[in-house]
């Protein structure tokens, strides 16, 4: 009796582990369907089927082996209307790929979802240059509740680099259109606002082109093969 009782617990044990297994595979492929954008655990917990703190659980588990990176937005006093939601990014691409079943480069490059893939892998180049550089990477994104987006902003001594991200060999102007948004952090008292002001440095535009060139005084294109 005690015997067939113990196979029985085990056999149960065992279908549960599969279970979790298969959840946290399941779990794992949403998470690289959603990179590039920001984290709703509640979503993630109903494509999945689990609850939302289990979730957040999970993906601080992700965070911990280097498999995806969250990136908090830009926060400042003197910015108004700014959202609180993080991004997240998946740092291996090709990992990304192979969970979301994209089976050759040809076809993931006419896919919804190349544009993610192109600015998830620009990030994970940048992000990394700082980890392999022995530095925590000093980065974020900014979205306000007017929609206006700038997808990574560089925080460092003092100074903040807007950067967008754009899989076109030739973006146009309308790319650094908003990096507008950020004078009033440079200029506080002009705005009629109160706090600490940053330097905005040199813009970047990373995309297809095939050479540095200038968009105006302040702002760069670059190719994406030199980052």
């Amino acid at each position: 009796m005690f015997l067939r009782q113990y196979i029985s617990a085990a056999r149960h044990r065992d279908l549960t582990q599969v279970g979790d297994e298969m959840s946290f595979y399941n779990f794992l492929t949403a998470v690289a369907a959603r990179t590039a954008k920001p984290v709703v655990y509640e979503e993630l917990a109903r494509d999945v089927g689990i609850s939302a703190p289990t979730a957040k659980k999970w993906l601080s588990i992700l965070v911990s082996s280097h498999i995806i990176a969250i990136v908090q937005p830009y926060h400042n006093s003197v910015l108004k209307r700014v959202t609180k939601m993080p991004l997240m990014h998946f740092l291996d691409t090709g990992l990304c790929a192979y969970l979301l079943k994209w089976g050759n480069p040809e076809a993931l490059e006419r896919g919804a979802m190349s544009g993610a893939f192109f600015e998830s892998y620009v990030f994970s180049e940048i992000y990394k240059s700082y980890l392999n550089a022995g530095k925590q990477p000093p980065l974020f994104y900014y979205r306000d509740k007017d929609k206006k987006e700038i997808d990574l902003l560089i925080s460092q001594d003092g100074t903040l680099y807007p950067i967008e991200i754009k899989k076109s060999a030739s973006p146009g102007k309308d790319a650094i259109k908003n990096f507008d948004v950020l004078e009033p952090v440079a200029k506080p008292e002009k705005f009629g606002r109160l706090g600490q002001s940053f330097a905005i440095g040199t813009g970047a535009v990373i995309c297809m082109a095939t050479d540095l060139l200038p968009i105006d005084r302040q702002n760069w294109y670059v190719p994406v093969w030199l980052i």
